[in-house]
């Protein structure tokens, strides 16, 4: 890894705006999970780009125990240059390291991880500035400590700024597991093992745009909305750390 600066923060969501604070109440307001944080807190957000010299931009996240790497590289010519086109091709592979997950072949299908990391950044990227090209974005996951994908896509947004791939605005993302008629964010992996649901947000924070949303079990409308408003303060929140490391990068570049 290069020495480019790096950035660690918290990014957790305000809940003054709330309705009913006690929605979220797993195992009662002073329930407390095995790494210490409240229901409502998300995980300390560490972040470096340049992490990987050889490709036009990378960025390495380490939030709690998930750690992820991702690496840009093009825009270069397209394999499909046959095809006419006047916008530019994203292509998304997400893999998981052999070490990453305590027993070899439990990683999720990374078929399914990839398709929604190229969903979530499609969107964000101005693919008519590059035509005829193709930028290629693989994310590995060194360790899965839970919230997996939120995560590879928060990272992979910082990677193709780092490769100064234009975009509509970073996109950040932030997930909710629910419990019953509870939920807490940005879940461990040990919590997902038993949710009754997950809600997963991608979100360009200076846009104010909600890029995809994916829901699983079996929420009420109310709980949706809150569980929204949770990640899209947090999605907004990570969003300014990104760009602070962004800046941390370029100042230490000029220096």
């Amino acid at each position: 890894m290069s020495g480019k600066p790096s950035s660690t923060a918290t990014y957790s969501p305000s809940l003054t705006n709330l309705r009913k604070k006690k929605t979220i109440n797993v195992g009662g307001s002073d329930w407390v999970r095995s790494d210490g944080r409240r229901i409502h807190q998300c995980r300390p957000a560490f972040l470096r780009t340049g992490a990987v010299s050889s490709a036009s931009g990378s960025a390495y996240a380490e939030f709690g125990n998930t750690k992820v790497i991702v690496s840009v590289f093009g825009p270069r010519e397209s394999k499909k240059a046959m095809m006419y086109s006047d916008t530019g091709r994203l292509n998304c592979n997400v893999s998981y390291a052999t070490f990453a997950t305590p027993i070899r072949g439990q990683a999720p299908e990374a078929k399914d991880l990839s398709s929604t990391l190229h969903k979530a950044l499609e969107g964000a990227i101005i693919l008519k500035s590059f035509p005829k090209t193709t930028v290629d974005v693989f994310a590995l996951v060194l360790e899965s400590g839970g919230s997996d994908l939120p995560v590879v896509i928060s990272c992979a947004s910082l990677a193709l700024a780092d490769a100064g791939i234009m975009l509509y605005d970073m996109v950040t993302s932030v997930s909710m597991s629910l419990f019953g008629k509870d939920f807490l964010i940005d879940p461990m992996s040990e919590e997902e093992s038993y949710q009754d649901g997950n809600l997963m947000i991608t979100f360009m924070p200076s846009r104010n745009e909600v890029t995809q949303m994916t829901v699983t079990g079996e929420w009420s409308t109310p709980k949706i909305h809150e569980a929204m408003q949770l990640c899209i303060d947090a999605c907004s929140k990570l969003g300014m750390i990104m760009r602070s490391c962004l800046k941390d990068a370029a100042s230490g570049t000029l220096d």
